[in-house]
């Protein structure tokens, strides 16, 4: 048993999720330095330049045309909107707090996914979609009884904008691999984000450096680098074993939080945290265990049209 979580896909996994919930604390530390607009251009641009500058060792294929319109949706929501979002939402929600909140983002997926995609929507995911949704209102209404506050409203904004990315990015699975997917959408991100190009040339001089280090932490890491061994372990494991640790984000989250920034959760966020957490498995659980588990493994190299397979 300790061989196999040993073994090099399981330590991808492991290691995606490390560097997805480190990005919430390096995103408090970025903005903080270079602002909402910087923060946002960087981080997108980073990520692109690297994933191009790796395409052609990977075979990306250039997308087709009749394809563009569903790529630069992915762009927009899934990378400007989200990174515009919640950027601004960490100004003022602390970075535990945030990956809460996001954690509600595969619902959202599903919602869309039944609305647009005319998949099942059964009486399970119905009910976890409201226990997850109870979670991030519990989470939102942590810092006051009085109401939502605006910036955890914006962070789950962020949570829905991403819950579209993955619903658009689902028909063009079926075309491309996930890396040429990701590829695209993280270029269209940034070509949306170019008006923002201004203030990363005003920031970047009078920043600190730990907020430089931030950025360039956040486009090489958690969006190219843990794409890449996202990928690998997804690959070499069934699906519902690879979506189901995505959600211990938010944990982990906090765990770095509380190290890199001192940041504390509190109680009630905690619970909140753990319903969020608890709906979203629910759903996971229950939509992927008719599925066989090697009918779920792939390839990341580009399959016939034939053999490729329905991946979320």
């Amino acid at each position: 048993m300790i061989t196999r979580f040993a073994s090099p896909r399981f330590l991808a996994l492991a290691g995606t999720v490390v560097l997805w919930a480190s990005a919430f604390p390096a995103i408090r530390v970025g903005v903080d330095g270079l602002g909402l607009a910087a923060l946002s251009f960087l981080r997108l641009a980073i990520a692109a330049v690297a994933l191009v500058a790796v395409a052609p060792f990977a075979r990306v294929r250039l997308p087709k045309r009749s394809d563009l319109p569903l790529i630069a949706l992915c762009g927009l929501t899934g990378m400007t909107a989200y990174q515009i979002l919640l950027n601004w939402g960490e100004i003022h929600v602390e970075a535990g707090t945030a990956s809460l909140l996001i954690a509600a983002a595969p619902v959202f997926s599903i919602l869309l996914g039944s609305a647009f995609l005319a998949e099942p929507l059964t009486r399970d995911i119905v009910i976890g979609s409201a226990i997850a949704l109870a979670g991030t209102a519990v989470v939102t209404l942590a810092d006051g009884v009085f109401g939502f506050t605006a910036a955890s409203l914006v962070v789950l904004a962020a949570a829905v904008v991403q819950g579209v990315y993955h619903c658009a990015t689902k028909p063009l699975l079926r075309r491309y691999t996930g890396l040429e997917v990701a590829t695209y959408a993280m270029v269209a991100g940034t070509v949306f984000a170019l008006p923002l190009t201004p203030a990363a040339v005003r920031a970047m001089p009078q920043a600190p450096a730990d907020a430089l280090l931030s950025a360039a932490f956040l486009g090489l890491l958690p969006s190219a680098l843990g794409f890449v061994i996202w990928g690998y372990a997804v690959a070499r494991l069934p699906l519902a074993v690879s979506t189901a640790a995505l959600y211990l984000v938010p944990p982990v989250a906090l765990t770095v939080s509380f190290v890199w920034l001192g940041e504390v959760p509190h109680l009630v966020e905690l619970l909140g945290g753990g319903v969020v957490v608890a709906g979203v498995t629910l759903i996971n659980r229950r939509r992927h265990r008719p599925v066989p588990p090697q009918s779920l493994r792939y390839d990341l190299a580009p399959q016939p049209a034939s053999r490729r397979l329905d991946r979320r």
